[in-house]
């Protein structure tokens, strides 16, 4: 599969980008003075368009995971069982639907698949198991700020997109700070401005980090720096996308959690973990 983006490699790349080489293992790519060692990433070498529909991730192990989870949720109480269900299709949607190849490819379809993540997937775990005390969201929302910007470092994403242990890490750690957030916010209700709060400074720190990608001057992210000619973006417009998808769409899991959250306040109901 990677030997069809030698043609792209060849060709002239926008600098400071400069392909020196591309095989079975990964790209050789030099930016300004010095070269990155590109291997591909767990989801697959970027697919070209024409084929990325046909693009599944079928990996025995991330399959034995997601049926090992779908059997503890469906030996769950009845009232969790939906919940639960809709958590592991939001991962599968994340790691075995074509997003995930297509995240090979484009920054922007990485961006759609750490929203999913963490205003999706995270919410839905979050209100799984018994209802447990909270010290306030203050520092589950700070840990969970952390590390979603932390993985955004260049040198940081690049390392988990070169190696799989980390590529997990990275997924690990966005869910579960994420989960942890979401967990302390619902189990926070009775005190509403500090949700509210909550909520809104969630929204604020993801539309922060997409507003600087959008108007980042030049492309951060090696692995994003050739595939997305093939896509008819270039590297810069597929960044900007990335961070325009985390400044206004994902804002949308953040209004409807918030539109849920009031209605049950004012008919006097909870949402949240069950007792």
């Amino acid at each position: 599969m990677l030997e069809r983006l030698a043609p792209l490699c060849w060709n002239p790349c926008p600098p400071p980008v400069v392909c020196t080489g591309i095989g079975r293992r990964g790209a050789n790519l030099s930016v300004k003075e010095g070269k990155i060692a590109l291997r591909v990433p767990y989801c697959g070498p970027p697919p070209p368009p024409a084929d990325l529909l046909g693009q599944w991730n079928f990996d025995p192990l991330l399959l034995t995971a997601l049926a090992a989870g779908l059997l503890l949720v469906l030996a769950a109480a009845r009232d969790q069982r939906l919940i639960g269900t809709l958590a592991i299709a939001a991962l599968a949607v994340i790691f075995v639907s074509p997003l995930c190849a297509a995240g090979s490819a484009l920054f922007s379809a990485r961006a759609v698949h750490h929203v999913l993540l963490v205003t999706v997937a995270a919410p839905l775990f979050a209100l799984l198991g018994e209802k447990s005390r909270t010290n306030g969201t203050a520092l589950a929302l700070l840990v969970s700020t952390i590390v979603l910007w932390a993985w955004h470092i260049p040198a940081l994403y690049t390392a988990a997109l070169n190696n799989h242990a980390v590529f997990w890490l990275m997924q690990l750690s966005l869910l579960i700070s994420a989960t942890w957030f979401w967990r302390a916010l619902f189990a926070a209700q009775p005190d509403l401005p500090a949700v509210f709060a909550a909520l809104v400074a969630a929204a604020g720190q993801m539309g922060l980090l997409g507003a600087l990608l959008t108007f980042t001057p030049r492309a951060l992210y090696p692995h994003h720096l050739i595939a997305p000619f093939a896509y008819g973006l270039d590297p810069l417009r597929d960044q900007q996308l990335a961070g325009l998808i985390m400044w206004v769409p994902a804002m949308l899991p953040y209004a409807l959690i918030a539109a849920v959250l009031a209605r049950r306040a004012w008919s006097g109901g909870h949402l949240g973990p069950a007792r």
